[in-house]
């Protein structure tokens, strides 16, 4: 087994990383790290627990520690579900002290030397961590992944990338509250309401979209060149993402080629039969009310995305229209880095 760490344990991603890793095989929980107010409390006494499972009993009793690298022993996988500005100051710690990080947080995303992975969709961006080690002179790395929207959506970009060339993509968003926390969006704004406003939502779905789908010399990324424009909006929804995707092609398509390269979509982490990934990472409904976030969100236990409403466009030429949906928290958070330790642990 391996011994893993959560950073930012009694938060909301923290608290799912606990729930999936519970019954892992491979990787075995073994720090807690929260704030210093919650430090020295054993981890049931520390946490308000909003996940639909009960705390697991392997870490009720565990002493949360304070988030230093000083303090968590005998780790070798961390978890990061740290917020952006404490993940950009104390993630190069740990990856300074010899660990592996595997992070959610959006702080060292697009950082050059860091790789931003779905394991189905870049796998060889993991080779920037030796690029990393050798620029920082860390014994550790950093590995980290999408934002939550821009995962689901790029899981089904992926394999029509490979076989169509994209002209550009427009996409807006319905995200869940969840997305913002448990404490992020107050009821009173969300009863009976919408808002179209998702602060750094949109200028991250569009710059980390190219980034995935870009070619890796083996030094650097260079970014796909299609546009990508999305709008995004946060709905009265616990969990689960849902967003309408309108493509235009550079070619004429037929729509049974598109839905057969989306059904048929499998990559490394499926061949490798890794414990998290779905055996279909993209899954096609077929009725026309499909997909919906109670009915869907947990396809592939949370880890599919589902897609529905294909059709050809009847106005503009060569476009196609769907929705999707991924489950924000799963698949779009704690789930992602966990496949992304998977695949590191695998293979190198």
């Amino acid at each position: 087994m391996v011994n893993v760490g959560i950073l930012g344990a009694t938060g909301m991603v923290g608290q799912r990383f606990i729930q999936l890793l519970e019954d892992h095989p491979k990787f075995e929980i073994t720090a807690l790290t929260a704030s210093q107010r919650s430090a020295g409390k054993k981890y049931q006494d520390a946490v308000t627990w909003h996940m639909d499972t009960p705390i697991p009993e392997s870490v009720q009793d565990m002493v949360v520690v304070d988030t230093d690298p000083s303090q968590v022993k005998d780790v070798e996988i961390v978890f990061s579900a740290l917020p952006a500005d404490n993940a950009a100051v104390v993630e190069p710690k740990f990856a300074a002290a010899g660990m592996k990080v595997a992070s959610n947080a959006s702080a060292m995303r697009m950082e050059p030397d860091v790789p931003l992975v779905i394991p189905e969709v870049n796998p060889e961006h993991l080779d920037l961590i030796e690029t990393q080690q050798k620029n920082r002179g860390w014994d550790g790395f950093i590995v980290t992944n999408p934002n939550c929207s821009t995962i689901a959506l790029v899981m089904t970009l992926k394999p029509l990338y490979d076989q169509y060339d994209i002209n550009r993509v427009y996409v807006s968003t319905m995200q869940a509250v969840s997305g913002a926390g448990y404490n992020g969006v107050p009821s009173m704004a969300m009863i009976d309401n919408l808002v179209p406003f998702i602060g750094g939502e949109e200028e991250k779905m569009e710059s980390e979209t190219l980034h995935l789908l870009g070619d890796f010399d083996g030094e650097t990324v260079e970014p796909a060149t299609f546009g990508v424009s999305t709008s995004c909006h946060r709905v009265p929804v616990v969990d689960g993402h849902t967003e309408a995707v309108f493509m235009e092609m550079d070619e004429e398509f037929r729509l049974d080629d598109v839905k057969k390269s989306l059904q048929t979509f499998q990559a490394l982490p499926q061949k490798l039969n890794l414990y998290s990934a779905p055996e279909h990472p993209v899954i096609v409904r077929e009725e026309e009310n499909r997909p919906q976030p109670r009915m869907d969100r947990m396809m592939g236990k949370g880890m599919a995305v589902t897609v529905g409403r294909l059709r050809q466009d009847p106005v503009f030429p060569r476009s196609l229209k769907y929705v999707l949906l991924g489950h924000n928290t799963v698949r779009g958070a704690a789930g992602a880095s966990i496949l992304n330790a998977e695949l590191i642990n695998e293979i190198m």
